[in-house]
């Protein structure tokens, strides 16, 4: 086992002890200096906590709501006081794959002007 996956380890059981939140975890990390902005969760706390609030969700599916390939979409969400806007970019098109973005903030009106400018 390298560094990192032994790293992966130790945080996993830490989250599992301690069930610390998104929103603590993204404190924790800014107090450390690190740049959360572009930050990806640890698996095991992406998966088991649901946002406090969905604040924006706009997506491009001309197809309709049966169509089960890729759309261009946009969302915020808020988890404590920070908020999660991720999405798809508009450039990318109808049932393409990649450009896909993120951005943690605790700026509402910037998560909600950025995830509206990926997909206008």
């Amino acid at each position: 086992m390298n560094s990192e996956e032994r790293l992966t380890v130790d945080i996993r059981i830490w989250l599992r002890i301690f069930k610390m939140t998104i929103s603590e975890w993204l404190d924790e990390k800014d107090a450390e200096g690190v740049d959360v902005s572009q930050i990806v969760l640890p698996e095991d706390l992406s998966y088991e906590e649901d946002p406090d609030e969905s604040i924006y969700f706009e997506e491009i599916n001309p197809c309709g709501f049966l169509c089960k390939e890729n759309h261009p979409f946009a969302t915020v969400e808020r988890f404590g006081h920070w908020y999660f806007c991720r999405g798809q970019d508009k450039k990318a098109g109808i049932h393409a794959s990649g450009m896909e973005w993120r951005l943690f903030t605790r700026d509402k009106d910037l998560a909600i002007k950025t995830a509206k400018s990926h997909i206008e």
